[in-house]
């Protein structure tokens, strides 16, 4: 059963429609994945998602509810959690200092099932700025986390990571949304990655959703392959 929802979610800017009509369901301890080409409409649709843009018609929903007004912070603090493309670190901060501080907003959590699982405890007494950038993408991630929200918006979770890296860092969210049960949202470039890491994968093409199913199936999509994976799919 889904905990987070948007119904024909509708962002205009003028004449132009960025998303028409989304419609998504999150469910717990899922991790549904969006891909799409650029201007698809993937960013619209995490900020509207997320409460950071007013959507033109349709409703977000949690837990039955209708949130679509209500600010992101608001999100946050009733259990919507989400990270940036950027890192979000604070460079003179220790990571203990930053992942205390959320946590400390966010109820307190205990920080050492998060630092564990992301590796992050060789790091943890040293200044942002000076660990590396990868490790900083982790640290985004455990900011998202921590709280135990129920539902995580992602954004690029893996931008600007070499392959490795972004194989690591997929493989924490799958770890770590699973044993949280967290229904998690997954928007991401690295395709291959979606593909091996989601349960379910929405395809977003000029704003309007082209196929939604398992890994297999949109993999399958005839339409999906003209229209962004290729012959390589």
């Amino acid at each position: 059963m889904s905990v987070f929802e948007a119904r024909g979610l509708t962002v205009r800017y003028g004449a132009l429609i960025a998303l028409g009509g989304v419609h998504i369901a999150l469910e717990p301890g899922v991790v549904h994945g969006v891909i799409g080409p650029n201007g698809a409409g993937k960013s619209t649709f995490i900020d509207a998602l997320s409460g950071r843009k007013n959507p033109s018609s349709g409703t977000v929903h949690l837990d039955g509810h209708d949130i679509t007004r209500r600010s992101a912070q608001w999100r946050r603090q009733h259990g919507v959690s989400r990270s940036f493309q950027r890192t979000s670190v604070f460079p003179s901060m220790t990571v203990r200092q930053q992942l205390s501080m959320v946590a400390h907003k966010n109820g307190r959590e205990r920080l050492d099932h998060v630092v564990d699982t992301l590796g992050l405890g060789a790091v943890i007494d040293r200044v942002c700025a000076e660990i590396a950038y990868g490790t900083q993408r982790s640290v985004d991630l455990a900011i998202a986390l921590l709280g135990q929200p129920r539902v995580v918006l992602l954004d690029e979770p893996c931008a600007g990571l070499v392959a490795d890296e972004s194989g690591r860092m997929l493989e924490h969210i799958r770890i770590l949304c699973r044993e949280r049960n967290v229904a998690a949202l997954l928007v991401e470039h690295h395709v291959e990655g979606v593909f091996q890491t989601c349960d379910v994968i929405t395809v977003l093409d000029l704003g309007k959703v082209l196929v939604s199913g398992t890994p297999d199936e949109v993999r399958a999509d005839e339409n999906v392959i003209r229209a962004y994976l290729g012959s390589a799919a």
